[in-house]
């Protein structure tokens, strides 16, 4: 079977250990975390975790069904690369000297980064955009040194309107992925 990038979304409870639970399922089903973002959502009490993991159909179909399972998440849902936009910020750190600064400024020109740091030996730029781009500005620069670089991790939202998974309200979702001990499941 082939393995396949996806970009999994999950709604959590914001509270403390909820990310070292999730990393944590995440790493005994044997999945290497490929990027990584947690961030606040517009209900104080719901964090968003985005996810990057490769793997088989059942594999993931397996890891989805276990996250939902934990009792501090709310939903989980796969994002498709065409339904939903995905957004990295990478800083890339390059050694340069007077000769190569012009081709430098070119490259970052061409891929709309910005140049926010300048000293006599590197250039710092940022760019933000789809991994793809990321990965395609990053081949840019084999032949020169990189000194240092960091990427955020992909964090996404779906494109148009309130989705389906939105439309309840936490607690509701809540009440019917996990019932309460004692209720029967219907």
């Amino acid at each position: 079977m082939e393995s396949k990038r996806r970009v999994i979304s999950l709604l959590v409870d914001n509270q403390s250990g909820v990310l070292a639970r999730v990393s944590s399922l995440f790493c005994r089903r044997g999945f290497n975390i490929d990027s990584l973002t947690v961030s606040a959502t517009n209900d104080p009490t719901v964090s968003r975790i985005t996810v990057t993991v490769s793997g088989t159909d059942k594999e993931l179909s397996q890891l989805i069904l276990q996250t939902e399972r934990l009792e501090v998440t709310r939903q989980v849902f796969v994002l498709d690369s065409e339904n939903a936009l995905q957004r990295e910020l990478l800083l890339l750190k390059v050694a340069c000297d007077v000769h190569t600064r012009t081709e430098l400024r070119e490259i970052g020109s061409i891929y709309k980064a910005k140049i926010i740091d300048l000293s006599p030996d590197s250039m710092v730029f940022e760019l933000i955009g789809k991994p793809e781009k990321l990965d395609a500005f990053l081949k840019m620069f084999a032949d020169y040194t990189i000194l240092e670089l960091c990427r955020t991790g992909v964090t996404a939202l779906e494109r148009g309107g309130m989705h389906q998974h939105m439309q309840k309200p936490p607690q509701e979702v809540r009440d019917v992925q996990l019932p309460l001990p004692g209720t029967k499941c219907h």
